[in-house]
């Protein structure tokens, strides 16, 4: 069973990280969830989400029932959570969607809060880090953080869906994106048919 962080940040996009849970947990992976205060901003603007400050991860699994004991959840200042050490790194971590705020600290270093921690973790440990970028257009600093991150081993996946496979609603749009983070942690899915299939 593989285990993942999913780091939600304040970035437009949360469907993608919403939904992202849903598919791993229904994929057998263990989650461990960490979650911004500007994430719960934007969750409630773009989902109508209230996401509570104490018992985070009873809230998701009420919404994805089915998963006993494979969802921990925990605030951007909680630094005894696992991901916030190199002695217990997941197998990978993803940021979703990733804000540039938190790219760039992500790409210096900073290490301020447990998401950024938890990325810097992943990266100093070999292990993979894919950072959902959802911005656009992108400034020139914004591609410097990036490039640094790729250079570092991380993988840059912008929210950015193709139309190839005609989707018919906002549903599959965000699972075109999703689909691409499931292949990038090598998790099986059924999400939308494979080119040339």
């Amino acid at each position: 069973m593989k285990r993942i962080t999913l780091a939600l940040t304040g970035a437009s996009g949360m469907a993608y990280g919403v939904r992202l849970l849903e598919c791993l947990l229904n994929a057998g992976c263990r989650v461990d969830l960490l979650v911004s205060q500007a994430a719960r901003v934007v969750a409630r603007q773009e989902l109508d989400l209230t996401l509570p400050g104490d018992g985070l991860a009873d809230f998701f699994n009420a919404r994805f029932p089915g998963h006993p004991g494979a969802l921990n959840a925990y605030g951007e200042k909680e630094w005894f959570a696992p991901a916030a050490s190199g002695s217990n790194p997941a197998d990978a971590m993803v940021v979703c969607p990733c804000t540039m705020g938190a790219l760039a600290a992500i790409a210096h270093g900073m290490a301020d809060n447990l998401i950024e921690r938890a990325a810097d973790v992943m990266l100093k440990e070999r292990r993979p880090l894919i950072l959902v970028a959802r911005e656009t257009p992108f400034s020139l600093v914004h591609l410097r953080n990036m490039t640094l991150l790729a250079e570092a081993g991380a993988v840059i996946l912008p929210a950015n869906p193709g139309f190839y496979h005609r989707p018919q609603t906002v549903e599959q749009v965000t699972d075109f994106i999703v689909a691409r983070v499931l292949d990038q942690l090598g998790v099986a899915h059924e999400l939308m048919p494979r080119w040339g299939e």
